[in-house]
C-alpha cells in the first residue's frame, strides 16, 4: 500500500463506520479466509471463487460488506475534490450519467451532483447490509429470496463509483501514489461480479477499457 494512502487509512478518514464481522461467526471465519487468499497473492480470479464446502450465499454476504467498507474508503480520498463545483452531475464522463431513485424522496431517477449521490447511495447500502431481514448474521437463519436482486443492486450502484473515480479523479489518485491499491480493488470486484454474474455485462461498458 502507498505511503499516502497509509496515511489516509491511519487518520481513519472513512467515509462511513465500518461494518464489521463478528469473531466466532461463520462469516467472520470467511472474511478471515478470503482475506488470507488476498494476503498470500493468489490470482484474484482464484481468489474470488467460493471455496468448497462454503454456502454462496454468505461467501457474496461477506464480500458485498468489504467491497463496501473499500470502496468507502477508496471514495473518501478523493471526497474533498468531488464538490457540488467540480462534479455537478454523478457522471463517468460524458457518455453515462447516474441518476438517483429510492423509495422515499426520489421515487422518479433524479439528476444529482456526485456527492449528493454518493451520499445516498452509501446511506441506503448501509440500511441493507445492517438489515437482518436481508443480511441475518445468524448462522442458520436462511438468506431472503430478494436477497440476491438487493446485492445486483448494491453492487451495480458501487461499480458507479469506480467509474466516477476513474472518469473524474484518477489524477488525485494518481497524484497520492495509490493507483495500485484502486486498481487492484477494482480488479478484484470485477473478478467477483463477473464470477457470480452479479452485474449485467452492458452496465460495466464504462470500464470496459480497463
Amino acid at each position: 500500500m502507498s505511503h499516502a494512502l497509509k496515511q489516509v487509512f491511519n487518520k481513519d478518514k472513512t467515509f462511513r463506520p465500518k461494518r464489521k464481522f463478528e469473531p466466532g461467526t461463520q462469516r467472520f471465519e470467511l472474511h478471515k479466509k478470503a482475506q488470507a487468499s488476498l494476503n498470500a497473492g493468489l490470482d484474484l480470479k482464484v481468489a474470488v471463487q467460493l471455496p468448497p464446502g462454503e454456502e454462496q450465499n454468505d461467501w457474496v454476504a461477506v464480500h458485498v460488506v468489504d467491497f463496501f467498507n473499500r470502496i468507502n474508503l477508496i471514495y473518501g480520498t478523493i471526497s474533498d475534490y468531488c464538490t457540488e463545483q467540480s462534479c455537478p452531475v454523478m457522471s463517468g464522463g460524458p457518455k453515462y450519467e447516474y441518476r438517483w431513485q429510492d423509495e422515499h424522496k426520489y421515487r422518479k431517477p433524479t439528476a444529482l451532483s456526485a456527492p449528493q449521490y454518493m451520499n445516498l447511495l452509501m446511506d441506503w447500502i448501509e440500511v441493507q447490509i445492517n438489515n437482518e431481514d436481508i443480511f441475518p448474521t445468524n448462522v442458520g437463519t436462511p438468506f431472503p429470496k430478494n436477497f440476491l436482486p438487493v446485492v445486483k443492486k448494491i453492487l451495480s450502484r458501487l461499480f458507479r463509483v469506480f467509474v466516477h473515480v476513474y472518469i473524474h479523479h484518477f489524477d488525485r489518485i494518481t497524484q497520492m501514489g495509490s493507483e495500485a491499491h484502486v486498481n487492484t480493488c477494482y480488479k478484484h470486484f470485477y473478478y467477483f461480479v463477473k464470477e457470480f454474474n452479479l452485474i449485467d455485462t452492458k452496465e460495466l461498458e464504462p470500464l470496459v477499457s480497463l
